[in-house]
């Protein structure tokens, strides 16, 4: 790779938590084929993400990309919320 940014993972995911200020706990949910019994199998992760300005709630799917780190356990980087809790408990 000569010059420029190296291409930074971008993840969809649920908000968990969004108590803590400016920062948000994201539920990152995967299916992965089993390599055996060629079964999917659920894959979870739980990343926290700062958000500058405290926009996404308890419940939202969000967009989140890496950063560099910007606490102990926060390397993430909220980019834009994509559905309120709202609009997705009715559509459920």
């Amino acid at each position: 790779m000569k010059g420029g940014r190296p291409n930074k993972k971008t993840v969809i995911g649920t908000v968990l938590s969004d108590k803590a200020d400016k920062t948000i706990t994201v539920l990152w949910e995967t299916r992965k084929m089993h390599p055996l019994y060629k079964k999917f199998v659920k894959r979870h992760k739980k990343l926290t993400a700062h958000d500058e300005n405290n926009e996404a709630g308890a419940g939202d799917l969000v967009k989140i990309t890496e950063a560099r780190p910007i606490s102990k356990r926060k390397a993430w980087r909220l980019v834009k919320v994509m559905e309120k809790a709202e609009q997705r408990g009715s559509q459920l």
